[in-house]
């Protein structure tokens, strides 16, 4: 065995294990039990207080260590991203493009097939938050890039060749058999930034969209009498719910009447800008000024632009504000990410997955990370 890890806890796919320890070798996970009866390794670290948990699965990230993917999509850009991200214990993540031009969006996907053909660490794929998306509800979207999908752009994203592809879409501008024809091709539908019906949306679940991007955020509250995307999703059993909890996307009631309503079905995303990982206070976004304010990012015009937020500081927040425990927090951040993204081999600390690990402080910040067994300590 290549390297034991021992720490004071450690959160296994069967819950805590105290004064625990993880052996890694090629990779991947080869052995979890108590760091008192640990067979030798050939190297054996000793994290001391420290809680060892999976690595957090980001799914939701548009830039990170003053590169935005949107400005700059190329391998380069992903691995600063990356970079950036692992240092707050994200192990794996999907590279985010917002509503672009079809110009753009080719671009980003060869770029993201490039990164993980070099093996950028922690680049799992790619998500495409557009431009299939209702102009009414666009956010920080820009509407003159919002189309409808045709049969040409079905075909083209579902010849993507990469091994993992979220695309967010409002149900109301994709037909249901467009859906089918993209779950089939092995990509993953989530429905945002949308003015759908309960009954549209109760339609595109049923063909097979799975999940819910930033839910609360950039679609109709509900109402009585139009309970919409929101009460279709938090009354679906099947359906994931991606959250930003980063005290200004979301009021913590409104978190946690979504981790009550759909328990085990939350996780965590950053929706992390440029700003990320770096000392930057202000960007560009498709061409308006992007600024910094008190942890806020937001336009001139006070629109919310996306997230200053990181993954640790997202279960520090979620902890604070949930009522959950610090085990189902942290699975909101890893096991829970996965399994929407159909990664099963990643988000958590079991025999035969990935060796992708974070090292968290007793306050929850990260300190180290392992991806595929690779240790980085942050500095």
């Amino acid at each position: 065995m290549q390297q034991l890890i021992c720490a004071d806890r450690v959160l296994t796919g069967h819950g805590w294990l105290e004064a625990g320890a993880v052996g890694v070798s090629a990779g991947r996970v080869e052995w979890v039990g108590s760091a008192a009866g640990a067979p030798h390794a050939q190297q054996r670290i000793e994290l001391g207080d420290a809680i060892l948990a999976p690595g957090f699965i980001d799914l939701q990230v548009n830039g990170g260590g003053g590169v935005l993917f949107n400005d700059d999509r190329s391998p380069q850009a992903l691995a600063r991203i990356a970079a950036a991200h692992r240092h707050f214990g994200t192990t794996g993540f999907l590279a985010t493009l917002i509503s672009d031009t079809p110009g753009a969006t080719a671009e980003a996907v060869q770029a993201t097939r490039n990164a993980l053909a070099i093996g950028t660490p922690g680049l799992l794929g790619l998500h495409l938050e557009g431009p299939f998306l209702a102009a009414e509800r666009r956010g920080v979207h820009r509407a003159e890039h919002f189309r409808e999908p045709s049969d040409n752009d079905i075909g083209a994203l579902c010849a993507h060749g990469l091994q993992h592809l979220l695309i967010t879409v409002a149900p109301e501008h994709i037909r249901p058999a467009q859906i089918q024809r993209l779950c089939d091709a092995g990509i993953r539908l989530s429905a945002g930034h949308s003015a759908a019906s309960f009954e549209q949306a109760l339609a595109a679940f049923a063909a097979g969209l799975s999940g819910v991007t930033h839910l609360f955020n950039a679609m109709p509250s509900l109402a009585g009498r139009a309970p919409g995307l929101l009460g279709a999703a938090l009354l679906n059993r099947a359906v994931w719910c991606g959250l930003i909890v980063d005290g200004h996307h979301l009021h913590p009631a409104s978190l946690q009447l979504a981790v009550q309503m759909r328990p085990g079905r939350c996780f965590l995303v950053s929706d992390a800008m440029s700003p990320v990982g770096s000392d930057i206070d202000e960007f560009v976004l498709d061409g308006r000024k992007v600024h910094v304010r008190n942890g806020r990012l937001e336009t001139e015009q006070g629109v919310l632009a996306g997230a200053c937020l990181d993954m640790s500081l997202a279960v520090r927040n979620c902890l604070a504000q949930s009522g959950l425990p610090l085990d189902e927090v942290l699975r909101m951040a890893s096991t829970y990410p996965a399994d929407f993204l159909g990664a099963r081999e990643r988000g958590r600390i079991e025999v035969g997955v990935y060796a992708d690990l974070v090292q968290l402080s007793p306050e929850l910040e990260a300190v180290a990370t392992w991806i595929n067994g690779e240790h980085v300590v942050k500095r």
